[in-house]
């Protein structure tokens, strides 16, 4: 079970007019609401508040904008208007865009107020690629003080080869590599003091609007369909997969309409997807789930966890293993669409797991 005292930390909306009034921001659980169940009385219940006060809220923002934010049709239900949807899809993106480093920060304070209760549990400091199935770490990390702190897995690397972390999280693609991605792990990479411990794999693809999946199949449809991509950012490994789908094929950046547009989570590429500002984008099936986009698979990716030798043997290395391998863990990363953890916790070789390694 999660452990208590666990602070998270969650951005809030604060809007204030001239007159210094400000506004409910329990309005966009509302508006989310309208969204998915199409009924303001649903959408009321999930908010759980009165059908009454939804109304209430819906008029008083409509006024603070001079536009309403719900449509109402007797026998239609409800839906959003057009700036309904814009509020509901910029808060979102703004929640996606900042989710790696409020949970960075929250991971943080955690630490700072269990050194500050005499917490004399053992802790493991774990750099690793942000992603869903690593971001519930620490709500099961038991007996030991987890210290995660989100980067690119290359820097992951480079953090423990400078003994910055004990433990370092990437992600490899299942497919062939270009010798070019091998170069860049194999000199970070050290087999004769590191042990691999296998974690989880995902299907990384495109995401696009429902209706959508028929006429978009794969990156060639991306880049000769004229399609507005939304892309993540520079450094990540979602970046450099997405860029060696594109080699393998002989297309470049340059062939994808809005390449240089970047999101920093795959939930706030989703996000960016479903809110119509971009026709497609590349992340992990199961952000394109949370936001009811299509998905259309592409790779499978392998996300590995490396340590020194020693640091196996240590009390919290041990209970993170723990961590791994257990019932509710397993469950919980199971539930993630597109994700597998079929053998979390293993402990290998890295050349047994990654054949391409070049010493």
């Amino acid at each position: 079970m999660p452990e208590s005292r666990k602070i998270h930390i969650q951005p809030s909306w604060r809007f204030v007019d001239e007159s210094g009034q400000t506004l409910d921001p329990q309005l966009f659980t509302l508006l989310n609401g309208v969204y998915r169940e199409g009924k303001l009385t649903k959408a009321a219940e999930a908010a759980n508040i009165s059908y009454r006060h939804a109304w209430n809220l819906l008029n008083k923002w409509a006024a603070f904008f001079g536009c309403p934010l719900v449509a109402l049709q007797k026998g239609k239900g409800a839906s959003l208007t057009n700036l309904g949807e814009k509020l509901l899809w910029a808060s979102q993106r703004v929640n996606a865009r900042f989710e790696p480093q409020l949970e960075g920060l929250a991971s943080e304070l955690n630490l700072a107020i269990q050194d500050a209760l005499s917490d004399l549990r053992p802790r493991l400091r774990v750099h690793a690629a942000h992603g869903y199935a690593v971001a519930l770490l620490p709500g099961f990390a038991q007996n030991f003080q987890l210290d995660l702190q989100y980067c690119s897995g290359e820097a992951a690397l480079a953090a423990l080869a400078r003994g910055n972390c004990d433990i370092a999280g990437f992600h490899v693609p299942e497919s062939d590599m270009s010798d070019e991605l091998i170069e860049r792990y194999s000199k970070l990479l050290k087999p004769r003091a590191y042990k691999l411990i296998r974690f989880i794999s995902r299907q990384q693809g495109l995401m696009v609007k429902p209706g959508r999946k028929e006429s978009i199949q794969g990156l060639a449809d991306v880049a000769t369909g004229g399609l507005k991509f939304i892309n993540r950012q520079k450094g990540t490994d979602t970046r450099a997969l997405l860029d060696e789908l594109l080699r393998q094929l002989g297309l470049s950046g340059l062939d994808v309409n809005g390449y240089e547009n970047e999101e920093y989570t795959h939930s706030a590429v989703a996000a960016y997807v479903a809110s119509g500002a971009a026709d497609v984008g590349f992340g992990v099936e199961h952000a394109a789930a949370q936001f009811g986009l299509d998905f259309v698979p592409l790779a499978t990716e392998n996300y590995l966890l490396v340590c020194h030798q020693k640091t196996l043997t240590s009390s919290a290395c041990e209970r993170f293993l723990e961590l791994l391998r257990s019932a509710d863990y397993l469950s919980s990363v199971n539930k993630l669409a597109g994700y597998r953890a079929e053998h979390c916790g293993e402990v290998a070789k890295i050349e047994d797991r990654l054949p391409w390694y070049k010493a």
